[in-house]
């Protein structure tokens, strides 16, 4: 039994009884309450049922807050970053919930609160709410829409296959391969399929191919089994590396009513891993058919082809140039004469035309000249140094010139000046 202290104080004066009440510090009130609802075992790891809201996810630390509440009642909640991983689905407001926790007094507000241990959604399964909330987000995103998925190669040289290495499902690709194409190229990624460690080896090996590159399409998937065993294939980071692949991808998850997220975001949904393998790998027997009936129609139009251009080889032959090579040489020598003899008249109109024009500029050149003006009767005339003299002042008395004529010069000397 635990001992608590007296809520009153009991003192005997006389015959009489006093009770004189305790003064209760708040840290001591909240601290024993606090203690109480510790000592209360139902309270502890129980389950409560209700609606969420205010529900706040306190991205720095991970933490959950939230309030639960009915009709008439609203109790404050927390659940804590190790917890809240484990939910599959995306708490929201008005959503109802079951919560296991524990309740406790959070001491330095004073309020009584539930530290949540697990949350499941109430009449809901987790996994199906986990399943449609992530489906309802890619599909916003357009992760789902036909426009971005790719073609699959209908001649790939090499299969990329995303899956366990242990499990039916290699074995059930590798045997339809090895049917329909012997010899057909392919290389695995080895990838756990299941447990907590799934999602993302899945989704490195599916980057992995990416990086690698020498593969025109990737098949992902596994066997059938439960959901919780295929649920890797139903988590965003599968769904993300499916659509960021640069390679088409083929979902091949479980049996023909297993549908996955994986199975909408891929390029390509396969009912089974036996049928991503029909569909990635062509067979080889129809190739050659094609091939042949190819090569046929091949020859017979070539052939075609060659008659009809040997016919118009031979009409050509029989007429023209090639029936007589040497009317076409007379025909051309012709073409040479008459060219230049149009060659020569343009020239000696070209050279008439050009002395005109310079008898022409030759005139009036004439009728500036110096020795033209000369010829009218004026003289020039210059001083020893060859300068013409405009003016007495270049010249003194007794100095020699020199005078130009139309007809030769005369060289003086200067006897008087006047001016």
């Amino acid at each position: 039994m635990t001992w608590r202290k007296p809520s009153l104080l009991y003192v005997i004066i006389g015959v009489e009884v006093k009770f004189v009440p305790k003064i209760w510090t708040v840290s001591e009130l909240v601290g024993q309450i606090g203690q109480v609802l510790l000592d209360r075992a139902d309270l502890q790891n129980c389950w409560i049922s209700g609606e969420l809201s205010n529900f706040k996810n306190h991205r720095a630390s991970g933490h959950w807050y939230f309030t639960m509440k009915d009709e008439s009642s609203s109790l404050k909640g927390v659940m804590f970053k190790s917890r809240s991983e484990r939910v599959r689905f995306i708490p929201t407001d008005g959503l109802k919930v079951m919560i296991r926790g524990n309740i406790r007094m959070y001491e330095r507000d004073g309020t009584i609160q539930l530290y949540a241990e697990e949350m499941e959604p109430s009449g809901l399964g987790q996994l199906y709410l986990a399943f449609e909330q992530l489906k309802k987000k890619l599909a916003d995103e357009g992760l789902f829409d036909p426009a971005r998925k790719r073609e699959i190669p209908r001649f790939p040289r090499r299969i990329g296959i995303v899956t366990s290495q242990t499990g039916a499902a290699i074995r059930d690709i590798l045997h339809i391969m090895e049917r329909r194409h012997p010899g057909m190229s392919w290389v695995l990624a080895p990838a756990t399929v299941q447990g907590e460690a799934a999602p993302r080896e899945v989704a490195q090996a599916i980057d992995r191919l990416n990086r690698y590159g020498a593969v025109d399409v990737i098949i992902v998937g596994r066997g059938g089994g439960s959901l919780e065993e295929l649920w890797a294939f139903n988590t965003e980071v599968v769904a993300r590396a499916i659509a960021a692949s640069v390679i088409p991808i083929i979902s091949a998850v479980g049996h023909e009513t297993d549908v996955t997220i994986a199975d909408y975001v891929a390029d390509l949904r396969a009912p089974t891993p036996s049928a991503a393998a029909e569909l990635a790998v062509p067979k080889l027997q129809d190739l050659q058919f094609q091939v042949e009936q190819i090569r046929v129609r091949l020859q017979g139009a070539m052939g075609t082809i060659i008659e009809r251009k040997r016919q118009q080889l031979e009409g050509i032959a029989n007429k023209g140039p090639l029936k007589d090579p040497f009317w076409r040489i007379d025909q051309n020598r012709q073409r040479i004469d008459t060219l230049q003899m149009r060659l020569q008249e343009s020239m000696t109109r070209l050279v008439a035309d050009k002395n005109g024009i310079l008898n022409l500029l030759a005139a009036k050149l004439d009728l500036l000249s110096p020795l033209a003006i000369l010829g009218r009767g004026y003289s020039l005339t210059y001083d020893t140094e060859g300068n013409l003299l405009r003016s007495t002042e270049q010249v003194k008395v007794d100095e020699q010139i020199r005078i130009r004529l139309a007809e030769g010069s005369l060289r003086c000397q200067v006897l008087e000046k006047e001016i």
